[in-house]
Order: C-alpha cells, then sequence, then structure tokens
C-alpha cells in the first residue's frame, strides 16, 4: 500500500485531535500542571530512578508523559508525526519550566534527525499499532541506545486490537498479527469521543511474537516480557474498576504487556 498517503493521513488526524486531547478529561491538563506526572505504576517500578540518565521518548504526543520523566530527574528528548503536538509540548515545557526537547519526525526516521546515543528508550500505550513494520522501528531504537542502555515498552495487548470497536458488543474481526493496514473513519477518539473531528487513521496490528524478536533481531537482550489484565486507562467498553486499574468483566484475555531489553 502507499505507506506515504496512510503516514500524511495518521499526521493530519493526530493534528486535529491534539487540542481536543489537551482539553480533555482523559489528559486532565489541570491535575497534570499541579502535579507534574501523568505516568502510571508500571513504567515507574520498571525504570526506576532515571535522575541525570538521557532518555528518548517515541510517539511521544504533546509531551505529559515526556515532561513527567524530564520533572523525575531525566534528560528527554521526545518525537512524534504531529507537529501540532510538537509545538504544544514545546509549549507546556516553557510554561510548566521543565526542560526537555521535542522534535518532529516519523518514528521510523529519528536516526535521521537525531544522533545522540540514549541510556533509556521509552514508548507506551497505544504506539506500535501506527506503524507497518517493525523491523526498522527495532533498528532504529538499536541505532539510539547507549552499549547497556535500556529499552522499555508498555502497550496495550494485541489481543485488544483483534476487535472491531465500531459494533456493539465488539466482533473480533481483525487478525492477531500483521496482515496488512486496518483502515477507520469515525467521530472523534479515545480521548475525545464527542469530538467535532474526523479520525480517519490507518493501523497494524502486531503480535508479541514479532515485537520480542524484532529488538532480539536488532541485537537488544530482552530481561522481561510482562502481560497484565490490568489497563491504567478506560478504553475498551465495559471495563469495571479495582484498584485503580480497568478490567474486563469477563477478564478472557490480558489488556497490557510490557517488554524490558538492554543493548549489549
Amino acid at each position: 500500500m502507499d505507506l506515504h498517503k496512510a503516514f500524511a493521513t495518521n499526521k493530519e488526524t493526530w493534528n486535529a485531535r491534539t487540542q481536543f486531547h489537551y482539553d480533555s478529561h482523559f489528559y486532565d491538563k489541570l491535575a497534570f500542571a499541579k502535579a507534574k506526572n501523568s505516568l502510571n505504576h508500571y513504567e515507574q517500578e520498571a525504570l526506576g530512578d532515571v535522575t541525570s540518565k538521557s532518555m528518548l521518548h517515541l510517539q511521544c504526543h504533546f509531551g505529559q508523559d515526556s515532561l513527567s520523566w524530564a520533572h523525575k530527574g531525566a534528560v528527554v528528548t521526545g518525537v512524534d508525526i504531529s507537529d501540532t503536538a510538537i509545538e504544544l509540548a514545546r509549549q507546556l515545557s516553557q510554561e510548566l519550566s521543565i526542560p526537555a526537547d521535542f522534535v518532529c519526525c516519523n518514528v521510523l526516521d529519528t536516526s535521521q534527525y537525531i544522533q545522540q546515543k540514549f541510556d533509556i528508550i521509552f514508548t507506551s500505550y497505544g504506539t506500535i499499532g501506527w506503524l507497518p513494520d517493525l523491523k526498522p522501528w527495532a533498528t532504529m531504537i538499536a541505532q539510539r541506545l547507549q552499549p547497556g542502555g535500556t529499552f522499555y515498552m508498555v502497550e496495550f495487548h494485541p489481543i485488544a486490537w483483534m476487535f472491531d470497536y465500531q459494533t456493539s458488543p465488539p466482533q473480533m474481526t481483525y487478525p492477531y498479527a500483521n496482515a496488512g493496514a486496518i483502515y477507520e473513519d469515525y467521530n472523534g477518539s479515545y480521548a475525545s469521543p464527542d469530538g467535532s473531528f474526523q479520525s480517519r487513521e490507518y493501523c497494524w496490528n502486531h503480535s508479541l511474537s514479532e515485537v520480542v524478536q524484532s529488538l532480539i533481531d536488532a541485537g537488544l537482550q530482552i530481561t522481561m516480557l510482562a502481560e497484565h489484565d490490568g489497563s491504567p486507562y478506560n478504553v475498551f467498553p465495559n471495563m469495571i474498576s479495582k484498584n485503580g486499574l480497568f478490567y474486563h468483566k469477563e477478564a478472557l484475555y490480558p489488556t497490557i504487556f510490557e517488554v524490558k531489553a538492554v543493548l549489549h
């Protein structure tokens, strides 16, 4: 398919979403400005103390998590395909007096824009589904990590993306692993369901084995792989809240997975 068209369509959608997301209850800008932290327990426990460590945040949206890590002491660079989001991230960095750098680019092209090597590379919650192939993604991660550096991701489980959520109840529709692009066209978004914009997007499903093997093939050693029933976000239909996390009522499959790896 025409990947240039797909990426351009996705960029247009993320540009349209940015201000709506910033103003949404989902991202809760007032609470963030007060606490200067949007991170969940999974990523905080996995990465621990990041003081003085250089960090590359992939697909950072408008930078709340980037600035959260920077507030905890990391030296952060965030990248995102949306120029509107990057502009807002830079604005928030200034307004909150939290230094961080932000670069607008397709995440797969990161090494064309950034030559620095980092102690930590981080990505989270709804990122790899925007990528058609994880091999160049993993190669870029290996290029940008310091020897001995850590890559960490926490992401929605690929089983969750097998369902078509435009139907009620959701129907299992899409293959578990990448079998071509999934195109969707709908009103609003996960953070702003009543937003007055169209979400036109191309996405791809990736299996756990594809994630892990792509990183291994790029030269990283997997040190942790975990699956969890509890999601920090209430983004799937009919979830129930328990101890600060959200669970499917039927609890038939995990909602979240984590991968941690090091570059030797």
